[in-house]
């Protein structure tokens, strides 16, 4: 059995108003055996794609490998857009080595709620997939319920919106909230290709451009919100 450790901490700064939730980097970040294009770093798996569509979308011309100059350039670029990467899952076991999130037993996560209650200007969560069987969404229902918190439909468009309301501590007599809105984007792993390839939208944008692909489409969702 695997025991597979989140290999970096959060980063959060004080004035992060967003958060990016997914839930364990492959086990080769873990075991300090990264790949040549990887970046020791939060989504630094070259294959995850996520700071591909980042690059694509600011035009930052990023580095991909293992230096300390590429860990240097993402967090620039988180701490200037304000964003900061809380994933949600500590720890888990694995029979098989690998990077499946169906995979993960013995689930340990992290305390998300906390961190939103410990940095007030959070007002939204990008979670890096949907509500599928031990993604981010499908985890972070699980922990809200701990709070006696539920997440509340906002829009069922793809990406799927909600919203919940975290309580406040107020020195009035009434309880006050903050509303904190969840975005549940499209998984940058090549296993969500095929449902993606399956939505109306993307079949019709193929259909006017047959050059366009999910890459294309991924960099389309997540523009409005990196």
């Amino acid at each position: 059995m695997f025991f597979h450790k989140h290999p970096y901490q959060t980063f959060i700064q004080q004035d992060t108003t967003k958060l990016i939730v997914g839930t364990l980097p492959p086990p080769r970040f873990s075991k300090g055996e990264l790949l040549e294009k990887d970046v020791d770093f939060c989504y630094g798996s070259y294959y995850n794609s996520l700071w591909l569509f980042i690059d694509k979308i600011h035009n930052l011309g990023l580095r991909f490998d293992n230096s300390q100059e590429a860990i240097n350039e993402r967090k620039q670029f988180l701490i200037q857009h304000k964003i900061g990467v809380c994933d949600i899952v500590e720890s888990a076991e694995r029979e098989k080595i690998d990077a499946s999130d169906l995979g993960m037993k013995n689930i340990i996560l992290r305390d998300i709620v906390g961190y939103l209650k410990h940095y007030p200007n959070i007002n939204t969560l990008l979670f890096t997939g949907g509500n599928s069987k031990n993604g981010p969404e499908y985890f972070f229902r699980k922990h809200l319920k701990e709070y006696g918190l539920k997440l509340e439909m906002v829009s069922n468009v793809i990406p799927r919106i909600h919203q919940f309301k975290l309580p406040v501590k107020s020195s009035v007599v009434e309880t006050s909230f903050r509303i904190i809105k969840t975005v549940s984007l499209t998984s940058g792993s090549g296993a969500a290709n095929i449902s993606i390839s399956r939505t109306p939208f993307y079949k019709q944008q193929k259909s006017k451009n047959p050059k366009f692909n999910t890459f294309d489409f991924r960099v389309m969702q997540y523009k409005e919100f990196l």
